[in-house]
């Protein structure tokens, strides 16, 4: 085939973590694989991790490419250089089309693609524009979406309430729903010895309650209202991730007494779910949260708020993410129901597989190719 297909996001770690595997299927239909986003960006990931991730991408035969990306929406003179260099890009590199991820690149690369007349799959990872969300949201998301849809040749949307809303309003060729990135069911799966191993070295005994969430210490993940919730309750709370939050959540704890352990970025987070009792999902705006999926094939029992993304992976127990008193509520029925909670998560997870999304997605790519034969 010797075709090229571009993969964007505003900061490396979105590809990281969360395209190896459409990085991977491509390469196996035959496709050579670029990467561009903005390398220069350390807000999630260390320049260690970066420069590890790109002799990764350079090992398996994937170039990558520097996009100088901002996250703020109001940063007009960058976005419109990093435009031209992404135009500067997809004309030396003659793509067959692009898959782009992330609102403020995507937003920059559609219209590049379109400047240059090359097809674009757009990954909506969650809209900034949801049911409850501030009006800002929508006043400054919403317009723009919906014109960038012009520019859009097949969306890709990973909850029902996106999908519902993009194939009402927007007008785009293919709209697609795909059930998140996909979990694997064979790293992520209920593991005793694993359990011990950790618990052990955590310091719990085996009748003690582990709960734990995964992800960003920051506002939308909203821990610090679990951490309120669990306020004179014997359970220890395992947090694995960074961020700007850290030293708030410590200080909250301790004000509450709650037995709180930060853990920081972890490379056996697998680990993590087979110690834990019951996971938490506190986040007040979610697309498909990954940590959720890995949690449920993991088979634990979850507490989570009750928003888009989580409705289509869990039914009970959920809370208003505002509401302490729901979320201990909550966490309390979750522990209380554990071991059936379980039994149920490990099935609905099946559907949200890695091998589902993939077939999914290869009928999408090759959507690709058809749109081209058709011209």
């Amino acid at each position: 085939m010797n075709q090229r297909v571009l993969m964007v996001a505003t900061v490396p770690s979105m590809i990281g973590q969360f395209n190896m595997n459409n990085i991977t299927l491509l390469k196996r239909m035959g496709y050579e694989v670029d990467v561009a986003c903005d390398f220069n960006d350390t807000s999630y990931w260390p320049s260690e991790r970066i420069a590890l991730f790109r002799d990764e991408l350079s090992h398996i035969g994937v170039e990558t490419f520097q996009l100088d990306f901002s996250r703020n929406p109001l940063k007009i003179n960058r976005h419109i250089a990093s435009c031209r260099e992404a135009m500067g890009l997809i004309k030396r590199r003659q793509y067959s089309f692009i898959h782009t991820h992330t609102p403020v690149a995507s937003a920059i690369v559609r219209i590049a693609a379109h400047k240059t007349k090359t097809r674009v799959i757009y990954t909506a990872h969650g809209f900034h524009f949801y049911s409850g969300a501030p009006l800002l949201n929508w006043v400054l998301y919403y317009p723009i979406e919906k014109w960038l849809s012009r520019y859009t040749d097949v969306l890709i949307t990973i909850n029902q309430e996106d999908y519902n809303r993009a194939s009402k309003h927007f007008n785009i060729p293919m709209i697609s729903y795909v059930p998140g990135v996909g979990v694997d069911t064979a790293k992520f799966a209920p593991n005793q010895s694993r359990r011990e191993l950790l618990r052990k070295e955590l310091g719990l005994s085996d009748d003690s309650i582990m709960l734990l969430s995964v992800g960003e210490l920051n506002n939308n993940k909203n821990h610090i209202s679990v951490i309120r919730a669990l306020q004179g309750l014997p359970y220890m709370y395992v947090i694995v991730g960074n961020g700007e939050n850290k030293d708030e959540l410590e200080l909250v704890a301790h004000q509450c007494g709650v037995n709180l352990y930060l853990a920081g970025f972890r490379n056996n987070v697998a680990d993590y779910y087979n110690a834990a009792d019951v996971y938490v999902l506190p986040s007040i705006r979610e697309g498909l949260n990954v940590s959720l999926m890995e949690a449920m094939a993991s088979g634990l029992a979850v507490a989570c708020s009750n928003i888009r993304g989580n409705v289509d992976l869990i039914d009970r127990p959920l809370f208003n993410p505002q509401i302490i008193e729901e979320i201990r509520t909550s966490i309390e029925t979750a522990i209380e129901t554990r071991l059936e909670l379980g039994k149920i998560n490990l099935v609905k997870i099946k559907s949200f597989d890695l091998e589902t999304v993939e077939k999914i997605t290869t009928e999408i790519y090759k959507t690709m190719d058809d749109m081209d034969m058709r011209d």
